[in-house]
């Protein structure tokens, strides 16, 4: 059965790697194209947009109006982690990437043609990390090699809050210190779980497989809706 899949992404960001066979200066929105064209193929259905407006002057009702249509329905949303997609001299709520995560995290009522209330579900997610200019994913996805096996750090600090929050939120999360007293953790653990671009777009099925097996555990998992 097909999703309808919402993609949360920093349009104009340019510090990704040039995607084979397209001209130089690829931006995340080449990375979107690409993904648009593979759903096309599918039974799924794309909900992604382009806007790139300003925030910083809205309400946050204005804000929610902008987003209800394009997030309401939707039961997968897809954040695409890039190296600028957060701009540091301006607020996470003047940025559109976290309000689009707290309402697809949300559930939220409102009425159908019928004027019965309908309460949409917390969508399923997960997160895709783009490679950067000098195709490394190791900005935010760096692997580690401090113990006996190999690991992957984390870098949370480059993403916006309420992803940060919705990361290691598993209740049942299980951890341990490696040989040198890092933390590892093991098993299931985030909600907005991250994937690399490559694997991602060689395994989408089972990695929206996978989102949609933790949305059916949601209440195992401490969520963080609010942007702050």
């Amino acid at each position: 059965m097909g999703h309808k899949i919402f993609v949360s992404y920093k349009y104009a960001d340019a510090e990704v790697y040039d995607m084979p066979g397209s001209k130089a200066g690829s931006t995340v929105r080449d990375y979107v194209n690409e993904l648009e064209a593979r759903l096309d193929k599918t039974n799924h259905i794309y909900k992604g947009e382009e806007d790139d407006e300003d925030l910083s002057s809205l309400t946050d009702d204005t804000i929610w109006e902008k987003l209800k249509d394009r997030i309401y329905d939707s039961t997968l949303t897809i954040v695409f982690i890039s190296p600028g997609m957060r701009e540091d001299s301006k607020k996470d709520r003047d940025q559109w990437i976290p309000w689009e995560v707290s309402y697809s995290l949300k559930e939220t009522t409102r009425r159908d043609s019928s004027g019965r209330a309908v309460c949409s579900k917390t969508n399923a997610m997960m997160a895709v990390v783009l490679p950067d200019a000098s195709n490394s994913y190791s900005y935010y996805l760096e692997d580690k090699r401090c113990c006996t096996r190999t690991c992957t750090l984390h870098h949370t600090s480059k993403l916006f809050d309420i992803i940060s929050k919705n990361k290691f939120n598993y209740r049942k999360a299980q951890n341990q210190k490696c040989d040198s007293g890092n933390v590892v953790w093991t098993g299931k653990t985030s909600y907005i779980k991250a994937a690399k671009w490559c694997d991602f777009i060689a395994s989408i099925e089972r990695y929206i497989d996978e989102a949609y097996d933790r949305q059916n555990d949601v209440d195992q998992y401490e969520l963080h809706k609010e942007v702050e």
